[in-house]
């Protein structure tokens, strides 16, 4: 398994101040995706000059912010057994959330800090 990114994710109800903090540390919007999961959950990928990223979950319902990491990988599998071995556990029970261009769980270890385990499916429309 390879991981192929690493980086924070702030999933927050306060999405507009929390990219505009990111902004005004010289981060700049790549791309966002609306909807994931018909959750009405919507999120934006930042990168700043030097490479480092950031994403911001905007999640209306949070009563405060939270931290995950996101981790993408080339391995869903391989990747989600590494973790369940070292105590984590799937947010959702054993499900996980599949689109057309990925597959995702959040994890929660033992400890409480949590990873988005993420691949991306390369062959979509």
């Amino acid at each position: 398994m390879k991981i192929t990114s690493f980086n924070p994710i702030v999933a927050t109800a306060h999405c507009e101040e929390v990219v505009k903090l990111f902004e005004d540390l010289g981060f700049e919007k790549r791309h966002s995706i609306e909807n994931i999961d018909n959750t009405g959950i919507n999120a934006i990928d930042m990168k700043n000059e030097d490479g480092f990223r950031v994403d911001v979950g905007d999640v209306k319902q949070l009563p405060q912010d939270m931290m995950f990491i996101r981790m993408n990988v080339d391995n869903f599998e391989e990747a989600y057994d590494i973790l369940i071995k070292h105590g984590f556990k799937n947010s959702r029970g054993d499900e996980t959330v599949d689109s057309k261009s990925s597959k995702a769980a959040s994890m929660i270890s033992p400890s409480g800090f949590a990873i988005s385990l993420v691949q991306h499916i390369k062959d979509h429309d």
